[in-house]
């Protein structure tokens, strides 16, 4: 689709002049004044911020002991300091912050290599080199991130850093031309596509850089062509890998690195020839991606999480909104507005992004007048391209996971549930721990996070599901109406043949303000000698309130103070306590978390909660 419009416009590609420079004072000194009054204390708090190198031996750690955290704790808090010491110079247009501006600048430029040790190869799914090659750059997220940020500085800053030294932006224009220009263009990497390969959130987060990092900056008409059409092209690629209905497969959290960097590509794409590419938002695979991070939402900061997504998947806001807008869907402008007043974030400190924090500087205004008072109603949904059911009731949101272990950023979650009460985690998806150098190597599935034994699924005769497509739910059946709702599916090709199993029926039943039933029903190759151990994640801890046959109920177990969880069949039960130590997910929880391992005691199991 973008390829072809691309190849169809015969109009001149302009600059990208998205908003006013720093010199455009009329237009800042409108700017919000809490969000000024902010960003000027953020950047005084840098001023004289000593930006550290990034040694070889810090960026050997990756190879060398599998630490990613060494050196990109340095990386990022350099480029965090740069964009905030740029948007308080643009705020308050005093000078103040110009020298530590150009030491930022200078000293980024200096780095051997933008890309992360954990991206330093040329071939997908390659170990990585242990040092980088500074002739050779390679196009990562983040060397595409850097590239994105010394162009906006530049179209930001120009005449600033001129009337001090031409030289300051030479040397931007000079590293983006060697770091990002000339390997786009002379070089393949995977995420750029080339057929039928896989691509991710990567190949539209690194587009969407590649592009400000051109069309920010003035550039020869003939180059600007190569990368806009090069670029329409590898939209089509990451475009093809969505189901019609817009899910994204890699969860809720990964969605702000893919629809929402689709959703910036396209404003590039529209601007540079004037709105040739408008008609894109009426595309409904384009506005179901759009609505995607809405109707995943939970309630307050949770969202529905599987693979590598964290219940706590950031707050919706600015970005959120104005794709909203242009796809003129109020409701999902209201869930952005919510999400931003929500949050405690107005500057977006943490963003590393600048041109992010650029677009929300300038929309704060507007996303905050916009607020309504009106209830935001989120529907009940299946998205059978990854296989997600949510429903929900006035106290309840159910989701089930059916698809495969094929997902990108996969866990082995086929057959999961989550269910939170009144906004509040009930029965959980654990997330992903801090990403090491086994994160992504063949080794992934070591980590526990990422096993189907810390879902709440069946481990069959000692063995969990494995990874891949071909470990799936086979026989979906799913039912929505606004009374009952239901999910049934098999779940034993997700198993490898040494488990064992038959069949493993797993059927979700949730009668709206009533109650959510779990009945699974298996069959082993040697019922006899064959077990199944069913594991329960939840976040407030599990206390045993009743045993023995009470009208129907067999064990009854208190969930804190959510409510209780009825077992209707005969079981044995265990309870493990999980410290949570990790510090990407103490993000998502506070606390210790808690594993309930359940034994049935006969080829079905049936669990109940009860409004």
């Amino acid at each position: 689709m973008f390829y072809k419009i691309a190849k169809d416009f015969d109009g001149i590609l302009t600059n990208f002049l998205p908003y006013a420079t720093a010199t455009q004072r009329k237009e800042w000194n409108c700017l919000d004044p809490i969000w000024k009054e902010s960003t000027l204390e953020a950047g005084r708090s840098f001023r004289s911020f000593s930006f550290d190198p990034l040694p070889a031996t810090l960026f050997l750690d990756f190879t060398r002991i599998g630490n990613r955290s060494n050196y990109e704790d340095i990386y990022f808090t350099k480029r965090r300091s740069l964009n905030a010491l740029v948007l308080a110079e643009c705020a308050s247009n005093s000078g103040e912050f110009i020298d530590d501006i150009i030491n930022g600048i200078f000293s980024i430029c200096e780095e051997s290599a933008w890309q992360l040790p954990a991206h330093n190869s040329y071939i997908r799914d390659t170990p990585c080199l242990s040092l980088p090659d500074a002739t050779d750059p390679v196009l990562d997220l983040f060397s595409c991130e850097t590239g994105a940020l010394l162009a906006t500085i530049h179209y930001l800053l120009e005449d600033k850093l001129n009337a001090i030294s031409p030289f300051i932006t030479k040397r931007i224009r000079n590293e983006l031309q060697q770091r990002i220009y000339t390997p786009y263009l002379s070089k393949h990497f995977w995420w750029m596509g080339n057929g039928d390969e896989p691509m991710c959130n990567w190949t539209i987060w690194c587009t969407q850089n590649v592009l400000l990092s051109v069309f920010l900056l003035p550039n020869d008409p003939d180059f600007m062509k190569q990368i806009f059409l090069k670029a329409c092209e590898s939209t089509d690629y990451f475009l093809k890998d969505y189901g019609q209905d817009g899910c994204c497969d890699e969860g809720a959290q990964y969605y702000r690195h893919s629809g929402l960097c689709l959703f910036n590509t396209i404003e590039i794409l529209n601007a540079i020839t004037n709105n040739y590419f408008i008609n894109v938002y009426k595309n409904e695979k384009i506005r179901n991606m759009a609505t995607y991070i809405m109707n995943v939402h939970i309630h307050d900061k949770y969202y529905t999480n599987f693979a590598d997504c964290s219940p706590v998947a950031g707050r919706a806001g600015v970005r959120e909104y104005l794709f909203a807008k242009r796809i003129n869907t109020p409701a999902m402008m209201q869930f952005a507005a919510q999400d931003f007043h929500a949050s405690n974030d107005l500057i977006l400190a943490s963003e590393i992004n600048l041109y992010y924090r650029l677009q929300n500087a300038f929309t704060v205004t507007e996303i905050k007048n916009y607020l309504t008072e009106e209830e935001l109603i989120h529907p009940d949904i299946y998205y059978s391209s990854v296989g997600l059911f949510i429903a929900r009731d006035s106290k309840y949101c159910l989701a089930v996971k059916a698809g495969d272990n094929g997902d990108s950023h996969n866990h082995n979650d086929t057959g999961s549930f989550t269910i939170y009460k009144d906004g509040n985690p009930f029965i959980i998806d654990v997330g992903v721990e801090t990403y090491c150098q086994k994160t992504f190597s063949p080794r992934r599935y070591e980590i526990w996070t990422m096993q189907s034994a810390y879902h709440n699924l069946p481990t069959i005769n000692g063995i969990m599901q494995d990874p891949g497509t071909s470990y799936s739910a086979t026989n979906v059946d799913v039912s929505l109406s606004d009374d009952d709702c239901h999910i049934r599916m098999d779940i034993a090709s997700a198993y490898p043949k040494e488990a064992g199993v038959q069949t493993y029926q797993r059927l979700v039943t949730f009668n709206k303000e009533s109650s959510i039933t779990i009945d699974d029903s298996f069959k082993l190759d040697s019922n006899e000698d064959g077990q199944v151990v069913i594991s329960l994640m939840t976040y407030e801890k599990p206390r045993v309130i009743h045993c023995g046959n009470l009208t129907d109920c067999i064990t009854m177990i208190q969930i804190g103070n959510l409510g209780t969880i009825s077992i209707l069949t005969e079981i044995d039960l265990t309870i493990e306590e999980i410290r949570i130590t990790d510090a990407r997910l103490q993000t998502a929880w506070e606390h210790e978390i808690y594993r309930m391992l359940i034994i049935p005691k006969e080829s079905l199991f049936k669990l109940q909660i009860n409004e």
